[in-house]
This record gives C-alpha cells, sequence and structure tokens, in this order.
C-alpha cells in the first residue's frame, strides 16, 4: 500500500500593516537635480577671478614687465579714463554698426542661400557648388580685392564682416533643412499639409535649432572678421584705437580694446541663447549634471 504524502501547506507571509509600525517614507530624489552647497555663479566665476590674481600677482613681483603686458590694475584705470574722455564709447559705438550692418546682410544672403539650396533639389544644384568654393577661400585674403572694388570706406570692412557671417550661417541652416526627419514630411503630407504648410509647420522649425547654432557661430566670426576690417585705414572703432595703441606700444590699450571685443562678443552670445531658451521651449535638451 502506497501512502502519499501532500507538500505542506506553505506559510504566506503577514503583511497586513501594523498602525504606528511603519517608518516615515521619504522621497528619492535624483543625484542629478539635488543642489549643490556652492552657487552656479560662484563656481563660474572662480576660474576668471584666479587668473586675475595670478596676473596681478606676476605684474607686481615683476615677473611679466609692463612693457610685454600691463597689470589688471593699470588697464582698469586706463578703461576708466578712456570712458571719461568718450574716446572708448565712440569707437563702440562704431564699431557695432559696422557689425550690425555686416551681421544684418550676411543673415539675409546665408539664409537665403540656405533656403534656396534645402528646399529645392535644382536650387541645391545651382547655388551649393559655388558657395562651397567661396567659403574654402579666407575672407581675410580677399581685403585687397574689396579694397579696389568699394574704396577705403564703410563698404569694404561691412563686406568682410558679411562674409565672414554668410558661410556658417549658411552651412547650419542647409543642414538643418535636410536634416528634418522624412517621416515628419510624410506625417505632413498624410494630414493634407501643402508645400508652404510643410515648409512653415515642419520643416523651419526643425532647422529653427541648426540655425540658432549656426547664428551664434556666425556672430564669433563677425568679431573676429571686425577686427581685420577696422585694421584697413580706419580712422574710428575699436580696431582704430588698437593700432594707434600698437604704434605707440601701449599695452594696456591693447587689452582694453580686446576685453571690449570679448564683453561685446559674449553680450551677442547671451542674447541669442536667450533667443533659443524663447524658441526651442518644444524641444527638451539635456543640461548637464
Amino acid at each position: 500500500m502506497t501512502i502519499s504524502h501532500a507538500p505542506p501547506a506553505s506559510k504566506k507571509p503577514d503583511i497586513s500593516p501594523v498602525s504606528g509600525s511603519d517608518p516615515d517614507l521619504q522621497p528619492l530624489v535624483p543625484a542629478s537635480s539635488r543642489r549643490t552647497r556652492v552657487p552656479r555663479w560662484l563656481r563660474r566665476t572662480t576660474g576668471p577671478v584666479l587668473l586675475l590674481a595670478l596676473w596681478q600677482l606676476l605684474s607686481t613681483t615683476g615677473a611679466l614687465p609692463p612693457d610685454v603686458l600691463a597689470s589688471p590694475g593699470r588697464i582698469a584705470r586706463v578703461a576708466g579714463d578712456m570712458v571719461a574722455d568718450g574716446s572708448l564709447p565712440a569707437a563702440m559705438g562704431t564699431s557695432l554698426q559696422r557689425v550690425a550692418g555686416g551681421v544684418l546682410l550676411g543673415l539675409l544672403v546665408g539664409t537665403g542661400l540656405a533656403l534656396v539650396s534645402g528646399l529645392f533639389r535644382i536650387g541645391e544644384d545651382l547655388v551649393d557648388a559655388p558657395v562651397q568654393m567661396l567659403r574654402t577661400v579666407p575672407f581675410v585674403g580677399l581685403i585687397p580685392l574689396f579694397i579696389i572694388w568699394f574704396g577705403i570706406g564703410e563698404a569694404p570692412k561691412v563686406a568682410i564682416i558679411t562674409l565672414g557671417v554668410t558661410f556658417p550661417l549658411y552651412l547650419n541652416v542647409y543642414a538643418g533643412i535636410r536634416g528634418v526627419d522624412a517621416q515628419l514630411i510624410e506625417a505632413g503630407e498624410s494630414l493634407g499639409l501643402s508645400r508652404w504648410g510643410l515648409v512653415r509647420h515642419v520643416v523651419l522649425p526643425g532647422a529653427l535649432p541648426s540655425a540658432l547654432t549656426g547664428l551664434r557661430y556666425s556672430l564669433g566670426i563677425a568679431w573676429l572678421a571686425l577686427v581685420f576690417a577696422e585694421q584697413v585705414n580706419a580712422d574710428s572703432g575699436i580696431g582704430f584705437l588698437m593700432v594707434q595703441a600698437r604704434d605707440f606700444l601701449r599695452t594696456d590699450v591693447i587689452v582694453v580694446c580686446l576685453v571690449v571685443y570679448a564683453f561685446l562678443g559674449l553680450l551677442a552670445d547671451f542674447i541669442v541663447r536667450s533667443l533659443e531658451r524663447v524658441l526651442l521651449q518644444w524641444r527638451p535638451t539635456f543640461t548637464g549634471r
């Protein structure tokens, strides 16, 4: 006779809550969202402050002679004098007008060519190859031709800035247009959008991030082009002040002008980044950890 043994019944753990026995639950906070004790603005300013302190120390001890590079204190005093006598504000106004004119023309030309080349195949066949050839030519090397064509007034200076702005903007806008997902185009066509509707609601918004990146890069090139442009028979502007300072070996004035160039470029970049935050709210991006 076979005796079968039934398996013992498994005892289920008692999971009924006991009043007052559960500890307080704490929400989990991702490490990337925890605030650091040191403010971010303080961390970003630490590097420049340390660099200035080292610079001042080298100048005070004589390791950095003033005829090689003036001390930060000396540069600050010279900048205050130039602001007081009005020479620096007048030069900044002239340089800003040149950059504004060159950037505006570069925006029109670069964006227009990119739209023609990016939206139409025949436009790409006619426009892209000549633009790719011209962009490989250093715009600084065209300064003698610009002087012959436009004279020695404001026109060659604005033309140099325009040329420096046009090609980076063209490349980024063109890449942004051709980088739009084809599935989005098909979805727009299935919804009955016309050709202009696709361009307005799909292509241009999709190309906007690349276009703003190209604008940031173009503004940096614009200030670089301005430095070369204002070396060409200029009688005003920040570059004119630098040429005069070079002739008289005034390193303090040269550094003041370079700092002004840097801050104006930083201000232009800040404006474009603010536009990005406003115009690209629909696009979540990684902001670092």
